[in-house]
Formats: structure tokens, C-alpha cells, sequence
């Protein structure tokens, strides 16, 4: 199965404030963007998991 790119969009707690991410990310579906998303997220900030909220995924507009 092709991979195609997904645009997740949430928050992520850095200090006391959240703060607001779009990512584009490319996996083979929404459940594995999401999951990838938080590997990215938590690898760069040193955050766990309950600390980076995801509002939605969707298909990434081609460019």
C-alpha cells in the first residue's frame, strides 16, 4: 500500500502553555499518521504522549 501525506493538526504542552502544530506526514493511513505524529513530536520536545493532543488528520492538499 502507497503512502500518501496526511496534514495532523493539534496542540502540545510546552511549559505551562499549549501550543499549536500542523504536520504533514507521510503513512499508508490516518490511525499510522496520527502514531507517527506522536513519535515526531514526543522524539523532538521529550514529551509524552498525554502531553500532545491531536484534533484532527486529514489528506494533505497536493502542491
Amino acid at each position: 500500500m502507497a503512502e500518501q501525506k496526511y496534514e495532523v493538526k493539534g496542540t502540545f504542552l510546552m511549559g505551562e502553555d499549549w501550543v499549536p502544530y500542523t504536520k504533514v506526514i507521510a503513512a499508508p493511513n490516518e490511525k499510522q499518521a496520527e502514531e507517527r505524529t506522536f513519535a515526531v513530536i514526543g522524539s523532538k520536545h521529550n514529551l509524552k504522549r498525554r502531553y500532545i493532543k491531536v484534533d484532527g488528520v486529514s489528506l494533505a492538499k497536493a502542491e
